[in-house]
């Protein structure tokens, strides 16, 4: 269903795509998360551990800037995660406000069992469209994003 919104034709058709689009995302978002909370896990959760599972180590604040989340988000998906033993953080010795986020060996053994069942079932719900198809989504994705990205002052 699109939009019943009887305005200029560029702004109909803008909302109906945002609409389905918003819809995809919310529909997949709640498929994948129902699989990730059987593993104890929310999408943030999936998303720091996925990061320094393929990426190593790395600052707090750039953690939170590659998963495009507030740094307070990311504190309290850390938090959980360090209580759960998944995740610790160090401090630098010479500029305490500088913390490191590390996997821990329970960290590292979670999301290798969950990430490759992870991407299977993002394989699986993406198989409804066609390879071509999903290289021209990842583009139109892309250009959307890029066309949208806050500008740096």
């Amino acid at each position: 269903m699109g939009t019943h919104y009887n305005g200029q034709p560029d702004e109909v058709n803008a909302l109906d795509a945002y609409i389905k689009l918003a819809r995809a995302t919310d529909t997949l978002y709640h498929r994948f998360a129902r699989a990730l909370k059987a593993h104890g896990l929310s999408t943030s959760q999936l998303g720091v551990l996925e990061l320094l599972w393929h990426m190593g180590p790395m600052c707090q604040r750039a953690a939170a800037e590659k998963l495009l989340q507030s740094g307070g988000n990311v504190t309290t998906v850390v938090d959980n995660l360090e209580q759960r033993g998944l995740v610790r953080r160090e401090r630098q010795v010479n500029d305490r406000r500088f913390i490191t986020l590390h996997l821990t060996d329970a960290g590292r053994t979670l999301i290798g069992d969950v990430f490759p069942r992870h991407a299977a079932d993002i394989a699986d719900a993406m198989g409804a469209l066609s390879p071509d198809e999903l290289r021209q989504l990842g583009d139109l994705c892309r250009k959307l994003g890029k066309a949208n990205a806050p500008k740096d002052d």
